[in-house]
């Protein structure tokens, strides 16, 4: 056999070689840090998110004033996944050209899309304390079980959180980036949007409702394939 026709071979074969995904937890807290040190040096985007949350449940206020438990709970989801679109949309907005090349020299997609997914759920967990605080200032606490409800209020914002970083990957690469990541998103949050309305329910009732562990363990295992789907389909994003 021809040894040059074998190394031609060898090299053809690497070429179809799906390089597994390189995690270095040195570079993620890199790429976080940059992250959380831009937002402060550029507050007018968090400071314009805040605005945007309190100006609309004031809004709602003036509006329905002291809601039933149902109304409130279908508000406050609704209100978490507008605040999650305008939050997460701009974490790729904000990289242009000639950063994103830089950031093909020193890490790997995986890592810097899990510095971007860390940082997105900090970031929905502060929108989610102040929602949660201005919907119970401003239109009461209808809730029986508050601690159960903010448990699952930081579960769903962190499932939205994953859903829409991805989906602002995949729209960052082309024009009308908020547009379409909206437009992307609605069918695909959907059922998780309902599985949570559904699960907080149970925070309003005096009385236990059977299966709400199952709903747990489905809304985790949800959270964990995006995670892991983002991981493993970013690096086509980030060749492009």
């Amino acid at each position: 056999m021809n040894p040059g026709a074998g190394d031609a071979f060898r090299k053809h074969a690497d070429s179809f070689r799906i390089n597994p995904p390189i995690l270095r937890l040195h570079s993620i807290i890199s790429l976080f840090k940059k992250d959380l040190l831009l937002e402060l040096r550029q507050q007018y985007a968090f400071y314009g998110v805040m605005l945007y949350v309190a100006s609309t449940v004031f809004v709602l206020y003036l509006a329905i004033e002291q809601p039933e438990a149902e109304i409130w709970n279908a508000l406050f989801w609704v209100m978490q996944l507008f605040v999650c679109i305008n939050a997460v949309a701009k974490s790729f907005l904000q990289e242009s050209g000639g950063r994103m090349l830089y950031f093909h020299t020193i890490a790997s997609p995986a890592e810097f899309v899990v510095a971007k997914l860390l940082y997105n759920l900090l970031l929905m967990a502060l929108m989610n304390v102040l929602t949660l605080g201005l919907f119970m200032a401003f239109m009461g606490d209808p809730t029986y079980d508050l601690p159960t409800f903010v448990g699952i209020s930081f579960l769903g914002a962190m499932g939205l959180s994953l859903v829409f970083t991805m989906l602002a990957a995949i729209a960052s690469k082309a024009m009308q980036q908020a547009s379409l990541m909206a437009i992307l998103g609605f069918p695909v949050i959907l059922p998780q949007l309902l599985l949570l309305m559904r699960l907080s329910k149970t925070a309003f009732a005096e009385t236990f409702t059977d299966g709400i562990s199952l709903q747990v363990v489905l809304l985790l295992a949800l959270d964990l394939s995006v995670a892991i789907l983002s991981v493993i389909l970013f690096p086509f994003l980030w060749k492009d």
